[in-house]
């Protein structure tokens, strides 16, 4: 069902992929938005527009990897030059496969995720300024990682975790500088989300211990409040919240989306 909650507004979502991208695309278009899409790998970014957006006429999209400062400049120069203006940006693209703790780690390995994480979110934010600043009141949202407040058990992520703990550091000052421009800039926290990745890892456990996938996936929502793990949909609708008007005074928040797991 559609909405106006973003009508005529352009959203630039960095990291479009099978997953949690795809659906903040999705959510976009649902709510009225445009969205420009943008993603390393040219053949999702035409896939997903295809499918959510048949005629072209509210996406845009460009092959681009945020640890290119003119990279992220030419995919925020599309969005003005197709729709007029930036009205939001969402960063979803991360460096994610990187595991282990720090006994393991390869910190040359370590630099590598943090430039995508940490400064390349950055660099497709600053891209983005200049038009954010020109509207009325534009909005940056990130997503984090509950990994970053609570170390899951499951999987070690070290690298990932302190990167994107970094970014909500970094949200904060950039909360401050930006607010007087009405550009807000918030963080969301996803736990264990149902999507690719977690049906991936689902599908890894269940063969490893020899047990029906349903076994891992029981055992996972049994430490939520609620039911279930939050889908990547539902994490979706909570930055649409984030890039509309209906959030303009509140910025240099995080907010966890986890069905509870961890609370704060």
């Amino acid at each position: 069902m559609r909405s106006e909650l973003l009508a005529g507004k352009t959203v630039v979502v960095s990291g479009v992929g099978a997953g949690l991208g795809h659906r903040v695309a999705e959510a976009v278009l649902r709510d009225g938005g445009n969205a420009v899409l943008g993603a390393r790998t040219e053949s999702r970014l035409a896939e997903c527009a295809a499918a959510l957006d048949p005629d072209g006429g509210r996406t845009a999209w460009l092959p681009t990897d945020i640890t290119s400062e003119a990279a992220c400049g030419r995919l925020a120069a599309l969005a003005v030059e197709r729709f007029g203006a930036i009205d939001a940006v969402v960063h979803v693209a991360a460096y994610d496969t990187c595991f282990g703790g720090l006994e393991s780690a390869d910190f040359a390995v370590w630099q590598q995720v943090l430039d995508v994480n940490l400064l390349g979110t950055l660099r497709m934010t600053r891209a983005c300024l200049p038009a954010l600043k020109a509207g009325p009141g534009g909005s940056v949202v990130i997503i984090g990682t509950q990994s970053a407040i609570a170390a899951p058990t499951e999987v070690e992520q070290a690298a990932y975790a302190a990167s994107k703990g970094a970014l909500t550091s970094a949200m904060y000052s950039l909360a401050r500088e930006l607010g007087p421009h009405r550009v807000r800039v918030n963080t969301v926290l996803p736990g264990w989300m149902w999507g690719p990745p977690v049906e991936g890892y689902v599908a890894y456990a269940a063969e490893a211990e020899k047990v029906p996938e349903a076994v891992i996936r029981d055992r996972l929502n049994a430490r939520m409040a609620l039911p279930a793990m939050a889908t990547d949909a539902e994490v979706a609708d909570a930055v649409v919240f984030f890039a509309s008007e209906r959030s303009r005074a509140v910025t240099g928040q995080q907010l966890l989306v986890n069905a509870g797991e961890v609370m704060r």
